[in-house]
């Protein structure tokens, strides 16, 4: 089957599970999810994926990598994407976390030998998060609908946008040999997912793992967008009670 073919059969295959998708029994409507039996498809499609391929890799990687090294892996790639973080700094107007990043990314660079290692840390240059999604809440775009997107995970319309304009602020993008553009982000995925191994079970005893990864990115968001101070009305946003004890 050539490219082209193998394309279209995917994508027959997804627009099948959207098709075929529907609510839990006694789940109430999220009026933040509009595309509900969508998002669930393409959950559904992620959390198989995840399990047959993404997870083996990152317990294999785990236990075949020692911690110290595993740090300076995550240490290197963090490092590596901090020019939007920088970036961002600058088009939300935060001057003071502008100089500090842009200090961290020099002393990680250098003195951190590429970003391996982190000593910006020890001189008190902490790490900041911001991306283009949380630039454009502050400057007032209602996140929209929320989208769960197939590998890339849950999102919104918003910050869905803001990971496009994100691409070409990160140095990534403009690594002419796709073997080693491509190979670097294959290896930040596998350390990102290793990362994330200790919640797996908080997932699996969730009665409903859907809403429980939506709420849970939805409150983070807000927290970002807002640097932690929430306005009141998300704050008092329900939550549903997705963990059985």
């Amino acid at each position: 089957m050539n490219t082209p073919a193998r394309l279209l059969a995917v994508l027959a295959t997804l627009l099948t599970f959207a098709g075929c998708a529907s609510l839990p029994q006694g789940a109430r409507p999220d009026p933040r999810d509009r595309f509900e039996r969508f998002n669930r498809s393409m959950f559904a499609f992620n959390q198989t994926l995840d399990k047959a391929v993404a997870r083996p890799i990152a317990v294999g990687y785990r236990k075949i990598t020692p911690k110290p090294v595993r740090t300076s892996v995550s240490n290197f790639f963090g490092n590596l994407g901090y020019p939007t973080v920088i970036v961002n700094d600058l088009l939300q107007g935060k001057l003071k976390p502008f100089a500090q990043d842009t200090g961290r990314l020099l002393v990680n660079t250098t003195i951190g030998i590429g970003g391996l290692f982190d000593p910006a840390t020890r001189m008190g240059l902490g790490a900041n998060d911001e991306d283009l999604g949380q630039t454009f809440g502050k400057w007032g775009i209602r996140s929209g609908p929320y989208l769960m997107l197939p590998l890339m995970g849950p999102s919104s319309i918003r910050d869905g946008v803001g990971s496009v304009g994100d691409h070409f602020t990160h140095p990534r993008t403009y690594i002419g040999d796709p073997y080693v553009r491509y190979g670097l982000t294959a290896f930040e995925l596998v350390s990102k997912r290793e990362e994330l191994l200790e919640t797996d079970s908080v997932l699996n005893k969730s009665f409903d793992p859907y809403a429980f990864v939506r709420t849970a990115y939805l409150q983070r968001r807000e927290y970002q967008v807002h640097d932690g101070d929430v306005p009141e009305a998300a704050e008092e946003t329900e939550v549903p009670d997705d963990i059985t004890p």
